[in-house]
């Protein structure tokens, strides 16, 4: 390795991680390629942008929607456990930002009558959430 190399290796700062509306995020979790439609996600997902931790187990605890819930459960509780390490209380922080995106579909075939094919497009969603220590 080079002087430059070295120079360059020991220059290096730690990149902080931001939300879009610019606050620092304190820990993350990432779910892909969960096998529920992303509209579906993204209405539980509205509920609880900018709640905190405990405010939005307990509102997940109550909604009906049992297709995205446990996704959307097993990602929260994700953030806290990468969270504990960081924060004193992880269940006091806020969702700063919680983003839902389509992944790729699969693609069957359903037979229709008269010989036809209709295609069936299972869509499939991934969820990033990512916790901020501060409120908007």
């Amino acid at each position: 390795m080079g002087r430059r190399a070295k120079e360059k290796k020991h220059n290096r700062t730690e990149a902080v991680a931001m939300t879009a509306d610019g606050r620092e995020v304190v820990a993350r979790s990432t779910a892909r390629y969960l096998h529920c439609a992303p509209r579906k996600v993204a209405i539980v997902a509205r509920e609880l942008r900018h709640k905190t931790v405990a405010e939005a187990l307990d509102i997940l605890r109550f909604t009906h929607r049992p297709s995205a819930v446990p996704y959307i459960e097993r990602a929260l509780k994700s953030a806290v456990a990468n969270a504990e390490n960081v924060s004193p209380d992880p269940y006091a922080l806020v969702i700063g930002e919680i983003r839902v995106e389509g992944a790729p579909m699969l693609k069957r075939i359903q037979p229709a009558s008269m010989g036809r094919a209709f295609r069936v497009r299972r869509r499939l969603s991934h969820l990033h959430i990512y916790l901020t220590n501060e409120d908007a």
